[in-house]
């Protein structure tokens, strides 16, 4: 089961200063938190206080546990910030902490479940993460049994995982308006952020997230958090109005007319009525090729549901095209190409400069995506065909 403190990689946090001079002799600081409590389970284990960074982790702290799972462990931060206590030589075996210096905390556990089920105390935002990795524990465990499940498409698997996650997005946001500056907000944002793209994303997020930077401005403006914070919601914002306003175009599709292998001209517009993806992609091009599965197994999910591909080569070898597209078991047959590769008109009417480059368009012939990829294309593709 995947650790919690995973999900937090946007957060990088300078937790010490690091030098190149060998020479250089760093002050000892005073400690200005310390951790206790008890692992069950957890006899003579090394533990630590961990911080990620752009440089990786950084150790902040270590110590052991006693015989009988006891601990005390205590080290210095710079500021608030998100970090981990990790214990034993697992990664793993590790929990989010939103320290603040002068904190105290205590924490009861066990080892067996330490990273899904840890009690915290001591400060304010040690209530919230611990009732909120209690609430992820269960949304993992029912996420994993879903990721399981033979007896369910795709599509029932997708909409069944927002159904089971809607607990923790309900906790967080709720925990989010209420304190607004609780350091423990830096993990509960997790919960804020498009899980699948935007289809299903909750546009009202943005404004928690929002109130959330708003007071750690007041409260940590110099925090490195706060930062990351802010950039984090200005790319979801940018992100959230590209897909708004390309999803609510009404742009209809350019028509392309080009021949096939045998020389005989498929028209896009002949599709019309089906949720059609054209594919810009070529025999010479490695990224196309190397997403070329995926478009196969989409088109093998959903070919009998109305959809199809609309594949246009930026070959110049003609030979090369016919092997690739064996190769690749490239198998639905609307498969076209002027073989003018980066001359051809299409790059500037359809507005690329690079590819794989995919336009998805529904069964009115009207664009409503561009370059959507993974999850996103496939729940686009799914909602579409249920029009």
């Amino acid at each position: 089961m995947r650790s919690l403190l995973s999900l937090f990689s946007l957060f990088l946090i300078v937790s010490c200063s690091e030098s190149n001079d060998k020479d250089t002799i760093k002050p000892i600081l005073p400690n200005n938190f310390s951790i206790h409590g008890e692992i069950l389970g957890a006899a003579n284990q090394k533990i630590f206080v961990e911080a990620q960074s752009s440089r990786g982790v950084i150790k902040i702290a270590e110590s052991q546990t006693e015989v009988d799972g006891t601990f005390k462990i205590e080290g210095n931060i710079k500021g608030f910030g998100l970090y981990q206590l990790r214990v034993g030589k697992v990664q793993v075996k590790s929990v989010p902490l939103t320290l603040c210096p002068k904190d105290k905390i205590s924490l009861k556990a066990n080892y067996a479940t330490f990273e899904q089920l840890p009690k915290l105390s001591g400060s304010h935002w040690t209530q919230a993460i611990t009732k909120y990795m209690e609430i992820f524990n269960e949304f993992a465990y029912k996420q994993m049994a879903l990721i399981n499940d033979k007896s369910i498409t795709e599509e029932e698997k997708i909409k069944q995982f927002f159904i089971i996650k809607k607990p923790l997005d309900i906790y967080a946001k709720s925990e989010m308006l209420r304190d607004p500056s609780n350091p423990a907000n830096i993990v509960l944002t997790t919960s804020m952020t498009p899980a699948m793209g935007f289809e299903n994303w909750d546009v009202t997020n943005l404004e928690v997230l929002k109130a959330v930077l708003k007071a750690y401005k007041i409260k940590y403006p110099r925090s490195p958090i706060t930062k990351s914070l802010e950039i984090q919601i200005d790319q979801i914002k940018s992100a959230y109005d590209q897909f708004k306003g390309t999803n609510s175009s009404s742009q209809q599709v350019p028509e392309i007319n080009l021949p096939d292998p045998n020389g005989n001209k498929i028209s896009l517009s002949s599709l019309k009525g089906k949720v059609v993806l054209i594919d810009f992609w070529a025999s010479w091009c490695a990224p196309c090729r190397q997403a070329n599965p995926n478009v196969v197994s989409l088109y093998k999910k959903y070919k009998s549901k109305n959809f199809t591909i609309y594949s246009v080569s930026l070959d110049k070898d003609k030979e090369a095209w016919k092997r690739a597209i064996q190769s690749d078991g490239l198998i639905w047959t609307t498969h076209v190409s002027d073989l003018l590769q980066w001359e051809t008109p299409l790059v500037q009417q359809y507005g690329f400069n690079s590819i794989p480059f995919t336009v998805l368009v529904d069964k009115n012939g009207v664009i409503v995506g561009k370059n959507l990829q993974g999850d996103e294309l496939e729940q686009k593709i799914i909602s579409l065909l249920k029009k």
